[in-house]
């Protein structure tokens, strides 16, 4: 009875040892995620001068997109998106006001 426990913790030792070893020896590139990153959204909850509803503001951080969502009782109503790029990166500079 003693020499099946004693092989059985041996062949254990082993696997355990096998296992500790694969470690070291596999890949070591990380391969969980192979297709391309989903955007990261911003929702940021906030109300409307002269309006009772509550609004919701939604930054697509990877498209540079700002949007808004506000229910009023019966439907759903959505802002169109904005081009925040285009926005805070103008390639034309405003024209020179003085007076």
């Amino acid at each position: 009875m003693k020499s099946k426990v004693l092989w059985a913790l041996v062949a254990l030792n082993v696997c355990l040892l096998a296992c500790l070893i694969g470690q070291w020896v596999g890949a070591t590139t990380a391969s969980a995620q192979a297709a391309a990153r989903v955007s990261d959204y911003l929702l940021i909850p906030g109300s409307v001068q002269g309006n009772q509803t509550q609004v919701v503001y939604m930054i697509d951080e990877g498209n540079g997109w700002l949007s808004a969502r506000t229910f009023d009782g019966r439907q759903m109503l959505d802002m169109p998106p904005l081009d925040l790029n285009r926005l805070f990166n103008p390639k034309t500079p405003a024209p020179n006001r003085t007076r």
